[in-house]
């Protein structure tokens, strides 16, 4: 079971550092890819990739420019997060056991109401307004049950080692 997570509605002069960041939570809490739409940002791209090559691990992004014809061809299960929907508390279970591969889906401008009738799932990590990181962070925390907190990112010419205090970074 692969986790993609499709960032909808990219604008560069507003969201390059949270589109960026959204890509960053999920490459380290599991997923292996983010695609975006909206703007196409080739220094975003470039940010997210020099973190893999740096960092480690397999972690692709790729625009799409039309998200509704990607997602009415896409297999698997679609999980559309947002303030709206059912609690993630009581879904995310049901969305494991159907042994799927999934994509989530994070907005970014004003969500088209399409996106929720294409949806499978339409997730609320809280039913107030909040981050689309932190709902993102906290969806996967709960769909890999922690278990992506192990998860190691081969290749990186970077590695980190836990410290008490202060910070010990390791180069390859």
């Amino acid at each position: 079971m692969k986790v993609a997570v499709l960032r909808l509605g990219h604008r560069i002069s507003r969201d390059k550092r949270i589109s960026t960041h959204v890509a960053l939570v999920a490459r380290a809490l599991g997923a292996y890819k983010i695609l975006y739409s909206g703007e196409k940002d080739s220094g975003m791209e470039e940010s997210v990739n020099n973190v893999v090559r740096q960092w480690g691990g397999k972690f692709r992004i790729s625009y799409q420019k039309s998200w509704r014809h990607f997602l009415k061809t896409r297999k698997g299960r679609i999980v559309h997060l947002t303030v709206y929907g059912m609690p993630v508390q009581d879904m995310v279970n049901k969305i494991k056991r159907e042994k799927k591969d999934i994509l989530v889906i994070v907005g970014g401008e004003k969500v088209p109401w399409e996106i929720y009738e294409l949806a499978d799932y339409n997730i609320s990590v809280t039913s107030q307004p909040h981050s689309e990181i932190a709902a993102l962070s906290i969806f996967l925390d709960r769909f890999f049950g922690g278990q992506e907190l192990k998860k190691t990112f081969p290749g990186g010419s970077i590695v980190v080692v836990p410290q008490e205090k202060g910070k010990k970074i390791v180069e390859r």
